[in-house]
């Protein structure tokens, strides 16, 4: 079982905050920038799963799993 399971998600998880975040008070020119910004992240985060992805497969690979 994972932490989390027991005591739920972290109070300080950005994620959490950017969520939560209150968008009515922002600019079209804050949104589409926040936009920008989320779909960079986006971006990076997938690099980073793609990297995984394959770092995972040549550790398969090399010890035959």
């Amino acid at each position: 079982m994972d932490l989390d399971d027991i005591l739920g998600p972290r109070p300080d998880d950005p994620l959490t905050a950017l969520i939560a975040q209150d968008l009515d008070r922002l600019s079209v020119a804050e949104l589409e920038a926040r936009v920008k910004a989320l779909e960079a992240e986006i971006a990076r985060t997938r690099r980073k799963i793609d990297g995984a992805v394959t770092h995972r497969a040549s550790a398969d690979a090399l010890f035959r799993r």
